[in-house]
């Protein structure tokens, strides 16, 4: 038995190749931290074999570099493993949603992507003087080391700015230039609470809005062990106190101002009695022009329910979602993803097709917040009926009406969110047939990524 070590990518890849060309199979091999001290010194591996070097897809190395964040240390058996048996005659492993070991690496990558999420979300900088260029320090406290994929994405959103994130595991600076990695440090490095902060909580205050109350919710997606590192968290106490008598006020200043769906909702909601009675619904202006109101299809018992944005020119014409040239494509991709259309319930966020005419021809014009808004008692009202464990949310609009009003589908995408039912945005498949060719095929790898890890569901 082989004992090796690896604490990044690079160590394994190396060691993983050399395992590879010389035919040792991942029984043969036990892997442990590089930092952990060993009994019997390094082991000397076999020199890698030129000859014996198969080619892996690029799908295999992004999923690799995300898994090596992972904290726990299987991940350096099971990588080989899928390396293994990938050039073994199992090319095709990474799209078996269901073979355990493909699971099990599914689970972990979106263990990391939720941990990035969150660091995207609940990383703070406060302001240090240093000279006469400030410099901002952030400490972050993450599950995994999520650091290098987080990094760059600060990097672009705070281009102008000097800053550093701190974490137990690792540290990142950044100069205006380039990224530089450092050791980790305690929380005791952390500054202390600047002027900002200050401005920061007014400005929290004044968006918060009481009527969107939830606290399970809230606690879920942030979580109480981040709140010591959010200025936010000291005043939610006293907004919670108020949010009754901000809603009251709201309340008597919108009432029958606005019609919405709520107006024709039957007492009775299941989902025939709905379908019916969503075809007289006149809660916005779209019921005006569309042929017809589009109703969601599928089982009652759907396991899975697919969200889109409204229905195109077909859709309209027709009365079924999704039958277009999207819905074509989105056929396609369950099928390559191991799930079927029969077993989902398909829905959109809004029930009415919403267009311009253009030469006598009727061109998709997206539905505006105020319609997602009117519509969305009818989706509400799906949900509840279906009871479904995942919903996916095919684009940006369907993403806002039911994860987040200011959701943006790059910082977004693939993230499992919550549960009962678990929310997950992925592309709408338009979106994919509008892009140019060179953009298509990475879009459209993380949209099948997407659909499987969906399937997990299923």
């Amino acid at each position: 038995m082989l004992i090796l070590k690896a604490d990044d990518f690079s160590q394994w890849r190396e060691q993983a190749r050399a395992l590879l060309s010389n035919h040792i199979t991942p029984l043969e091999v036990s892997w442990t931290a590089a930092s952990q001290p060993s009994l019997f010194g390094d082991v000397a591996l076999p020199p890698v074999n030129a000859r014996e070097q198969p080619l892996v897809s690029k799908a295999f190395l992004t999923l690799a570099r995300t898994i090596t964040c992972h904290r726990d240390l299987r991940k350096w058996e099971l990588l080989y493993q899928l390396l293994f048996r990938l050039t073994h005659g199992e090319k095709h492993l990474l799209s078996i949603s269901t073979d355990p070991l493909m699971l099990a690496l599914v689970r972990m990558q979106q263990a990391i992507r939720r941990d990035a999420h969150k660091a995207k979300a609940f990383v703070r900088f406060r302001e240090v003087n240093e000279g006469d260029v400030p410099h901002y320090i952030a400490w972050h406290q993450p599950d995994h080391f999520i650091l290098p994929l987080v990094a760059p994405f600060f990097s672009r959103r705070f281009a102008t700015m000097r800053w550093t994130i701190l974490t137990p595991d690792q540290s990142v600076a950044w100069n205006g230039e380039a990224l530089a990695y450092g050791p980790g440090v305690g929380a005791e490095h952390a500054p202390e609470e600047d002027a900002l902060e200050d401005l920061w909580r007014d400005y929290y205050r004044a968006t918060f809005n009481p009527a969107r109350i939830k606290l399970k919710m809230m606690r879920r997606e942030m979580p109480v062990r981040y709140w010591k590192n959010l200025p936010e968290t000291g005043i939610i106490p006293d907004m919670l106190r108020e949010a009754p008598e901000r809603v009251a006020k709201m309340l008597a200043h919108t009432e029958g101002q606005t019609r919405s769906a709520a107006d024709f909702i039957p007492p009775t909601q299941t989902l025939p009695e709905l379908a019916t009675a969503a075809k007289a619904c006149q809660g916005c202006e779209l019921h005006h022009t569309a042929t017809q109101t589009v109703f969601g299809v599928g089982p009652t018992d759907a396991r899975i329910m697919l969200v889109g944005e409204q229905p195109g020119n077909e859709e309209d014409r027709t009365g079924t979602p999704f039958i277009g040239p999207a819905g074509q494509l989105l056929d396609e991709a369950l099928q390559h993803a191991g799930l079927s259309r029969e077993s989902l319930y398909i829905t959109n966020a809004v029930k009415h097709f919403r267009f311009l005419y253009k030469d006598s021809f009727r061109q998709h014009q997206s539905p505006s917040r105020y319609h997602v808004q009117a519509c969305k008692p009818w989706l509400t009202a799906e949900i509840a009926a279906i009871k479904p464990k995942l919903i996916l949310c095919l684009g940006n609009t369907a993403a806002r009406a039911l994860i987040s009003p200011n959701f943006v589908m790059r910082d977004g995408r693939g993230v499992p969110l919550g549960e009962a039912p678990t929310l997950l945005a992925t592309y709408h498949p338009s979106a994919l047939l509008r892009l140019p060719e060179t953009a298509r095929a990475k879009a459209k790898e993380e949209f099948m990524t997407d659909l499987r890890c969906a399937a997990g569901w299923h």
